[in-house]
């Protein structure tokens, strides 16, 4: 049975964490190791998209990301209480034809007793931008530790 701490109840600091590895795992963009953080029957609301597991979540990941090319992501906590937290988030990326586009979000979460996501439920906008729009411009992988979060960078 695999886990996934820091585990609910959650205090600020453990809600922190938990954002921080969510938005750094997401960077990485490996829907396989991106799914192994939910429940096996997660269930997902993905703007008009609902689906169940993790097999859907790897599926539904593959397809996104294939869509949003040189996505970069950036979490922010919104509230904690108990098992649940709730996060504001944005991400850019563009499409296939070099538009640029910012997503802005939020999501709400619910975690099992070993950590892992059971529910995922979020709301998303895209908003088209001009490349020199851009702020989220650190290299491939998780935002470095002493980049600016959302609230730092006037988003």
């Amino acid at each position: 049975m695999s886990e996934r701490p820091p585990f609910p109840p959650f205090t600020r600091e453990t809600a922190l964490q938990k954002v921080r590895m969510a938005e750094n795992a997401w960077n990485l963009r490996d829907p396989e190791k991106v799914s192994l953080a939910y429940t096996e029957d997660s269930r997902w609301r993905n703007r008009a998209e609902f689906f169940q597991g993790r097999e859907a979540i790897v599926t539904f990941l593959e397809r996104k990301w294939a869509r949003e090319l040189d996505y970069h992501l950036i979490k922010e906590l919104w509230t904690w209480h108990d098992n649940r937290i709730a996060v504001r988030f944005q991400y850019e990326y563009h499409d296939d034809s070099g538009n640029w586009f910012r997503a802005h979000g939020n999501e709400n979460w619910e975690f099992d007793e070993r950590g892992l996501m059971r529910r995922r439920e979020a709301s998303i906008n895209d908003v088209p931008i001009d490349e020199s729009d851009r702020k989220f411009l650190w290299g491939e992988g998780p935002r470095p530790e002493d980049y600016p979060g959302l609230t730092e960078l006037g988003l």
